[in-house]
C-alpha cells in the first residue's frame, strides 16, 4: 500500500467520522414530539419510532435524518407523490410516500456503493486522471439505477397483488353470495367472509369493513374500494354492490354474476396467453429438434459418399 493511498483511506475514514458526529448532533437537537409524550401515556401501545422510514435505533439515529433529507430532495426532483401513493395502496404496502422515497434512496446508495467499488478497483489498476470523469459517471448511474430499480419493483409488486386479487375474487364473491342468500345482511356477510379468508382481496375487504364500522355507509365504502383498486373487475364488483345496497336489488344474483364474469375473463386470458406462447413453443422445435433430425438423416448418407469416393 502506497503512502498516498493510505492517506486517502485515513482521510476518508476521518471525514466519515466527522460527518456521523455532525449528523448525530443535529439529530439530538431536534427531539421528536412522540419521544417526549409517549412515555407518559401508559394506555398507548409502544410503537417503533421512525424518522422518514428509518428506525430510531443506533443506525437509525445516525442515518435517519440524512435519509429523510435525501428522500425529501429526491421527492422534489422526481415528484409524482400522488401516483406513488396510489401505487403503494394498490400494492398493499403500509408505508407512506416518504417511506418509499427513503427506500429508493437506500437502493440508490447500494447501487452507488457497487459502482464505487468497481471504480476503486479500476483506479487501483492504474487509471489516469482522464478516467476519473467516466468513473464518476458510473457512480452516478449506479445511484440512478438503484432508484429506478426500486420503482420497477413497486410496479412488479402492484402487478403481483392484482393477479392475486383476480385469483381470489371468484371464491370470495361466491362466499359473499352464499352468506347473503342465507339471509345475512351485507355487513354481516362481509364480516363472516373476512374473518374466514386471507389474501389480498380479503385485506381490501377488511379495509372496507373497517370503514363501515367507523360510520361510513356501505355504498360509500365500496365506492372508495372501486376508486382505490386498479383491477377493473374488482372496481365493477364494488360499484355493483354499492348500487345494489342503495337501490335494494338482489345482491346474491349480482355476486354470482360477478364471479362468473371473473371466471370467464380468466378463461379467456388463459386462451389468449396460450395463443401468444404458441410461437415460443416452436422455437425449440425449429432451432433444436429439427436441426438434430436433419443431421441424423443426412449424416449417414454423407459419410457413405465420403467412404465411396476414390
Amino acid at each position: 500500500m502506497t503512502g498516498a493511498f493510505g492517506g486517502a483511506v485515513l482521510g476518508a475514514v476521518a471525514g466519515l467520522g466527522l460527518m456521523l458526529v455532525a449528523v448525530r448532533v443535529r439529530a439530538l437537537r431536534r427531539v421528536d414530539l412522540r419521544v417526549r409524550v409517549l412515555p407518559y401515556l401508559r394506555d398507548v401501545r409502544r410503537v417503533e419510532m421512525r424518522v422518514g422510514g428509518a428506525s430510531r435505533g443506533l443506525a437509525g439515529s445516525l442515518a435517519g435524518p440524512a435519509l429523510a433529507a435525501a428522500a425529501a430532495r429526491l421527492e422534489s426532483v422526481l415528484g409524482g407523490a400522488a401516483t406513488v401513493r396510489r401505487r403503494t395502496e394498490r400494492a398493499g404496502l403500509p408505508g407512506t410516500v416518504a417511506d418509499f422515497r427513503v427506500e429508493q434512496v437506500v437502493w440508490g446508495l447500494v447501487g452507488f456503493a457497487l459502482a464505487a467499488a468497481y471504480s476503486l478497483l479500476e483506479s487501483l489498476k492504474g487509471a489516469t486522471t482522464g478516467d476519473v470523469v467516466p468513473l464518476l459517471l458510473i457512480c452516478a448511474l449506479g445511484f440512478a439505477g438503484g432508484v429506478v430499480l426500486r420503482d420497477q419493483r413497486l410496479t412488479a409488486q402492484v402487478r403481483r397483488r392484482e393477479r392475486a386479487v383476480l385469483v381470489e375474487f371468484p371464491a370470495v364473491a361466491e362466499l359473499l353470495a352464499l352468506a347473503v342468500a342465507a339471509g345475512e345482511g351485507p355487513v354481516a356477510a362481509l364480516t363472516r367472509v373476512v374473518a374466514r379468508s386471507s389474501g389480498a382481496l380479503a385485506d381490501e375487504l377488511g379495509h372496507v369493513l373497517a370503514a363501515v364500522r367507523t360510520g361510513t355507509p356501505v355504498s360509500t365504502a365500496f365506492d372508495e374500494l372501486a376508486a382505490r383498486t386498479g383491477v377493473p373487475l374488482v372496481a365493477r364488483f364494488a360499484e355493483g354492490i354499492a348500487v345494489a345496497v342503495e337501490r335494494g336489488t338482489p345482491l346474491a344474483d349480482i355476486l354470482h354474476a360477478q364471479a362468473a364474469d371473473v371466471r370467464e375473463a380468466g378463461r379467456r386470458e388463459l386462451i389468449e396467453s396460450a395463443a401468444r406462447r404458441e410461437v415460443l413453443m416452436m422455437v425449440p422445435v425449429v432451432f433444436l429438434v429439427l436441426p438434430v433430425t436433419v443431421v441424423f438423416a443426412l449424416w449417414p448418407g454423407a459419410a457413405g459418399l465420403t467412404l465411396m469416393t476414390p
